[in-house]
């Protein structure tokens, strides 16, 4: 017999409902990602959550698209409103939420910074998390960079 507790299902989406998503699964906390890619895709950082693929159930995905942003990762979309909603590199059987679109509560909080040295000139970061000059290789629970 299993002594993990069952997850919560969390919903989420886009700002206009044409894609709308279940979480099934562990919610890794929040990481706040400093990269150019992140800065170009949501105006300054990218705060993200991540789960097992196979925890992720698209409920809408009319307004799903995918752009594939380097080698190694592809950026899910809503190709009508616009938001961004997921990251993902082909090799890692995570996909990362962009945490903004989860439905509240999310109970999730946020873990740590990383990708620092890359951060925009126009913010400066004034919190007590952990923080990163690239990824924290591990250091941070759930973050492989």
């Amino acid at each position: 017999m299993s002594t993990d507790a069952p997850f919560p299902i969390r919903t989420g989406g886009c700002l206009c409902g044409a894609v709308r998503y279940e979480v099934r699964g562990r919610l890794r906390h929040v990481i706040n990602c400093h990269c150019g890619q992140c800065r170009r895709t949501h105006g300054a950082f990218g705060p993200y959550s991540n789960v097992a693929k196979s925890h992720l159930a698209l409920v809408e995905e009319k307004g799903l698209a995918w752009y594939r942003s380097s080698p190694r990762a592809k950026r899910g979309f809503c190709n009508t409103c616009g938001s961004s909603l997921f990251w993902s590199a082909g090799d890692t059987d995570t996909i990362s939420i962009s945490a903004g679109t989860l439905d509240q509560p999310t109970g999730l909080r946020t873990i740590g910074n990383i990708f620092v040295d890359d951060k925009g000139d126009f913010y400066n970061l004034h919190d007590d998390l952990p923080g990163f000059p690239a990824g924290s290789k591990g250091a941070l629970d759930g973050d492989t960079s």
